[in-house]
């Protein structure tokens, strides 16, 4: 429509126009650096850039159609794809006030900024009807269908789920025929307001008195809304259905986890469960317009002597009642209550960026502020405290320095001007992920001199240079369409707002805290699309000027030609860095791990990276599956406890004897350290001392109510040494290094989480017949109470009742025979950041070995191992660093 004058009969120069300018801006975004990283990486977001790039497509073939007869179908097919987008991210919601821009401007002849900003403010609404109505509040009405039908009724769970969804069919239907057939304009409107509340719109929230203002609301826009017809009517009804088909999807997320797979994350088998899966609850809160700075307190009053914290309930929590037999009833009980610390009005703030109290995150905040503070006293249970709180120019210059700055217009530099290379960086350190041009001068300002960098950083793969030229374009892009005239201003609005709302709305509403455990670009891959847009526009600009001074169709083509060169640029800069061609880390490391345990073996694990790429290699290639998984972190929830009580492919259950009314529903999530005695006790007797359900074991002097605590800060288990030989658990070189008896010290910890007490159980009942393995990646703080009794055989440790000791024969055969190294010797296989991390925590194990090997006298052994490790970790390709010096030399 900017370049066809006329759209029947298109010239051969508007046609090489058009073309190019697809193809520029197409191209730009297929190499830009974050699309083409989530392209090639196991995640959502490509699969949500797709649902982006389709609904916007969408939108704009029913402007070319919008006056014709059924051109709604494209509306119901936009709402078919939010559904479905549901089901991938919830990023894709945010094209809705660029849609209704164009559903705006098509729809009315003289658009105007007042209308322009209704259009603003209802596309808003849509977004807060479908994020905080209809995608909670649809779960939220299946649960209370599932609580009658199951607490009341005495039916199994989710039959109430099942019936609701029935009812919610059937009124859609009725809400259809009505509208379509247009008998009774006033059962059209009682239809359409069944619809609104029954699919749980109005639900927002916990406050009773909220959800009766939005039904008044409901109520009174169908029934004074004079424009709201039959066939307005229909449409939604519609829409509506096709976008809960799409959210529908999540059907199977309920009947997986009713399967009960190894695999089961938060176990959303029924209502309550889903919706907690949904709203992503375990990740907390973030404050967004008011709340809590970094010095916050909670407030408190007084209880007689005392002073306890206000919690501000939020809603009961139900969950499955914990069963003794398989034989008891179905039923849902409450567990507790989603509570919110009230905190001190003194010390919070409007737009409060600053948020978090942990103190490397106060840190980051002090450093990117330049913080001082002011001096704000308050009341904390009648006593005056005084504390630096943040100011609002802090607050705001953190905002724009890191929040804004370094998490978005970096990434976006990244994109459209140059990176520095592929180091995460946290602080904006020079040598680490800056966004740079490639041309000199501007770089030596923004990062100093590159040549003067070391050979490690000079060589970075992910050292990219395309000299602005994708900014200049995408500039250039934006000037030609908010000058190009009406229709080029409206065009400019509705791009800016798909840019803007992918782009800096998710900065301010993420409210990202520093120290990211990853960079983040990937989350505004939308906005880039936005922007590619723009490059795109840029040709037709060029050719208008272009074609000044010679003919058009040379000109289309000249301008073409050379433009492409960008995205061509673009490709040839990030291609080594994108290739993952011939790398098998993830899957060969993840290998390492489990062929290093022996048969049956436990093994704890800690993070993402030596967690997920173990549940890989066990469900997708059946490597190892007698070897059970078990991640700490999740350890310390008890819908993980029930997975880990369960056998899965050859690995039996965890060898406890704890039932579930034992650890679910809040029971055992902490045991509080409070000794009451000097001398250490049994683990047998701590155990025992837990399990009981008597009340002088839950009762202690300074606590209101009755808590788990083990009485002793050591505990001891006396070791039978032939039943660990006749076990196999150790090997016969061990006989005589078996110790008496294993003594743990929690000296200075305060409590035992959820996920110490099953590792301590399993020490307890495991008679030894199990071997247990802590991965080395496992945080040390997590491991210090145990690692006298690690036996060393790789990339694991083994907890055995032998003092700690390196088994050399073990780990020299895991290491230069077994393991398998993902082909990181090829120097055409790129190593990112995180690869190159994991591979120098391989290497480590072999400085490790090497030591061992050396101080046993076994110096032939050493060598090898030392020409396997030079082999495998190439100096050219791994540089020695100070962390693996023991290597050098």
């Amino acid at each position: 429509k900017i370049v066809f004058k006329n759209e029947n009969q298109p010239s051969l120069a508007e046609i090489i126009t058009v073309l190019g300018a697809g193809m520029v801006g197409a191209l730009a975004y297929t190499f830009s650096d974050t699309f083409w990283f989530s392209a090639v990486e196991g995640e959502v977001y490509a699969y949500s850039s797709l649902f982006t790039a389709v609904v916007f497509w969408a939108i704009l073939k029913w402007e070319d159609c919008a006056d014709e007869p059924l051109a709604e179908r494209w509306i119901i097919f936009i709402a078919y794809l939010m559904g479905l987008s549901i089901g991938v991210h919830l990023l894709n919601l945010l094209c809705i006030p660029a849609l209704v821009l164009v559903f705006y401007y098509k729809k009315y002849e003289e658009p105007n900024l007042k209308g322009t900003l209704l259009a603003l403010l209802i596309s808003f609404v849509l977004v807060a009807v479908v994020l905080y109505g209809i995608v909670p509040g649809f779960v939220n009405m299946a649960g209370w269908f599932d609580l009658l039908f199951v607490n009341v009724l005495g039916c199994s769970f989710n039959t109430g789920a099942v019936v609701y969804i029935l009812l919610m069919i059937a009124a859609i239907v009725w809400g259809l025929w009505e509208s379509y057939k247009g008998k009774s304009e006033l059962r059209s409107r009682i239809a359409f307001c069944v619809n609104m509340i029954f699919v749980g719109i109005p639900f927002v929230g916990y406050k009773a008195w909220l959800w009766i203002v939005l039904i008044a609301a409901i109520v009174v826009f169908a029934f004074k809304w004079k424009k709201l017809s039959g066939s307005l009517i229909n449409t939604i009804l519609l829409s509506l259905m096709v976008m809960l088909i799409g959210y529908f999807s999540y059907g199977l997320t309920v009947i997986r986890s009713s399967a009960q797979p190894p695999m089961d994350q938060n176990s959303p088998d029924n209502m309550f469960s889903l919706e907690r899966y949904l709203n992503r609850e375990q990740y907390g809160e973030t404050p967004l317009l008011y709340g809590q700075t970094f010095v916050s307190e909670v407030k408190w009053k007084r209880s007689g002597n005392n002073c306890i914290p206000i919690y501000e309930k939020r809603g009961a929590v139900w969950n499955k009642k914990a069963k003794n037999s398989p034989d008891e009833k179905d039923r849902y009980e409450i567990t507790g209550y989603n509570e919110r610390p009230v905190m001190a009005d003194e010390l919070n703030m409007f737009f409060p960026r600053m948020h978090s109290a942990r103190e490397d995150h106060i840190a980051a905040y002090k450093a990117w502020s330049n913080f001082q503070g002011k001096k704000v006293t308050y009341d904390k249970c009648g006593q005056k405290e005084t504390v630096m709180k943040p100011t609002m120019v802090e607050n705001l210059r953190f905002f724009f320095s890191y929040q804004v700055n370094y998490m978005y217009w970096r990434y976006f530099m990244w994109n459209f001007a140059g990176r520095q290379n592929d180091i995460q960086g946290t602080m904006g350190e020079l040598h680490a992920g800056n966004w740079i041009t490639g041309i000199k001068f501007i770089d030596r300002m923004l990062v100093g001199d590159m040549d003067e960098m070391p050979d490690e950083l000079k060589q970075n793969k992910g050292y990219n240079r395309y000299y602005m030229l994708p900014l200049i374009l995408g500039l250039l892009g934006i000037l030609a369409q908010a000058y190009g005239g009406k229709k080029g201003v409206q065009g400019f609005w509705i791009t800016f707002f798909l840019f803007f709302m992918t782009g800096l709305a998710i900065v301010l509403y993420l409210n990202q805290t520093p120290n990211q455990p990853r960079e983040r670009d990937y989350a505004y891959a939308g906005s880039f699309y936005a922007f590619c847009i723009w490059i795109g526009l840029a040709i037709p600009a060029l050719v208008r000027l272009v074609e000044k001074i010679m003919p058009k169709t040379v000109a289309a083509i000249l301008v073409s030609v050379l433009c492409l060169g960008v995205p061509t640029l673009m490709a040839c800069e990030n291609w080594d860095d994108h290739d993952r061609s011939g790398r098998y880390t993830c899957r060969d490391f993840a290998y390492n791990y489990l062929v290093g345990c022996e048969e049956d073996a436990i093994i704890f694990t800690n993070g993402d990276n030596d967690t997920f790429p173990l549940w890989y290699i066990q469900e997708v290639e059946g490597v190892r599956t007698d070897v059970r998984v078990c991640n700490m972190s999740y350890l310390q929830t008890d819908w993980y406890y029930s997975q880990m009580l369960r056998p899965y492919y050859e690995s039996e259950a965890f060898p406890v004897d704890w039932t579930e009314p034992m650890y679910k529903n809040g029971k055992r999530d902490v045991a509080r350290i409070i000794p009451r005695r000097q001398d250490s006790i049994s683990l047998q007797q701590a155990m025992s001392w837990l399990e009981s359900d008597k009340g002088f074991t839950k009762r202690i002097q300074g606590y209101q109510e009755d808590i788990d605590y083990i009485p002793a800060n050591r505990l001891y288990l006396n070791i039978d040494k032939q039943q660990v030989l006749d076990n196999k658990y150790v090997d016969e070189k061990y006989a005589n290094k078996i110790v008496e008896k294993m003594d743990f010290n929690f000296n200075g910890k305060s409590y035992l989480g959820k996920h110490e007490l099953m590792l301590l159980k399993l020490i307890e009942e495991g008679e030894w017949k199990r071997p247990l393995y802590f991965a080395v990646t496992v945080d040390p703080a997590l491991m210090r109470s145990y690692q006298r009794y690690f036996i060393h055989e790789g990339l694991v440790y083994k907890i055995a009742p032998v003092n700690r000791c390196v088994d050399t024969d073990k780990m020299y055969d895991n290491l230069c025979n077994n393991f398998r190294w993902g082909n990181i010797q090829d120097s055409t296989v790129y190593l990112d950041e995180n690869n190159l991390r994991m591979c120098r925590t391989q290497r480590q194990m072999f400085g490790t070995l090497i030591k061992a090997l050396c101080q046993e006298g076994k110096f032939e052994k050493a060598e090898a191992a030392i020409a396997r490790c030079e082999e495998i970790f190439p100096k050219d390709l791994f540089p020695v660093n100070f962390v693996d010096a023991g290597l050098s030399g």
